[in-house]
């Protein structure tokens, strides 16, 4: 069996305009193509989908339930076409846990002013590639360097690494602490995504570790001062939770801010959104 769209949004057009004539008009082609175009969409499906008289042409039972399919097949159709097609007039790009940080707003409102023409979008996405893989977005952010070689990236600024406590914490008191101050404390890490790990730390004197997979866990979870966190900066400016404060480590390295997008085929946007969000990086 062999359907094709051009059947489809024939029998459609009959359904929808009432004649073989006015189908054929608003169509484009001619009444003779309207009556082939149909009769092979009912060979191939061997069944009647239409009565026709001299006045008027109706659905038969099957007919409505095969138009009310075609009508969802040519829906899904065109959103493929727009989705393979819209390169140079949309991009989305995801993230997984706090996209730009207090450069989001700015960035979008930047975009909108220098390009009016490109739709931008945000998708937050919590896998390692912030959804890119998943074909959920053209290019992500991510603060760990990729590890698939089908993906090109680029270093767009650097964020301070601070630490997630308690506000009832005593290390809460402080204006800032060292990676020593956490070393006996239970450290909460998303490991797709987070840019944590023991790893921070010299061998015998690390945190011990629990695993978490999205941002509102991890908040709830260190607002209870059962767990601290680590997270880069953009986390603090993102997500402000009554409960929890945010101290920089000042003896930790900062986190990298990367944009990754497919290396063999990169959106038509990326080069621009690189210098957009590089420029605001730094600029502050």
């Amino acid at each position: 069996m062999d359907v094709e769209l051009r059947q489809l949004r024939c029998l459609v057009a009959i359904v929808d305009e009432g004649t073989f004539t006015d189908a054929a008009a608003a169509l484009g082609v001619s009444q003779a193509a309207v009556s082939r175009t149909l009769a092979s969409l009912e060979r191939s499906l061997g069944v009647r989908l239409l009565r026709r008289t001299s006045r008027q042409v109706t659905p038969t039972a099957t007919g409505l339930r095969v138009v009310a399919h075609a009508r969802r097949v040519l829906a899904e159709a065109d959103h493929l076409v727009r989705e393979a097609t819209s390169g140079h007039a949309r991009v989305r790009m995801g993230y997984a846990w706090a996209a730009l940080g207090r450069h989001t707003l700015p960035f979008q409102r930047r975009w909108s002013a220098a390009h009016p023409g490109v739709e931008l979008s945000l998708v937050r996405v919590n896998s390692p590639t912030a959804g890119l893989l998943e074909g959920m977005c053209d290019l992500a952010v991510v603060r760990r360097s990729p590890d698939d070689r089908r993906l090109d990236s680029a270093v767009v600024g650097l964020e301070r690494r601070l630490c997630a406590l308690a506000a009832d914490d005593p290390l809460a008191r402080r204006r800032t602490v060292r990676l020593a101050d956490l070393g006996g404390r239970v450290l909460l890490v998303d490991r797709r995504t987070g840019t944590t790990t023991v790893d921070l730390w010299p061998a015998g004197s690390r945190p011990v570790t629990e695993e978490t997979h999205d941002v509102d866990d991890w908040l709830t979870v260190i607002a209870t001062g059962r767990c601290v966190g680590l997270t880069a900066e953009s986390t603090a400016n993102q997500y402000r939770r009554p409960g929890v404060v945010y101290r920089p480590v000042r003896d930790a390295e900062p986190v990298a801010v990367r944009l990754i997008w497919w290396r063999d085929e990169p959106h038509p946007a990326t080069q621009a959104v690189i210098e957009h969000v590089t420029a605001l990086y730094r600029a502050h």
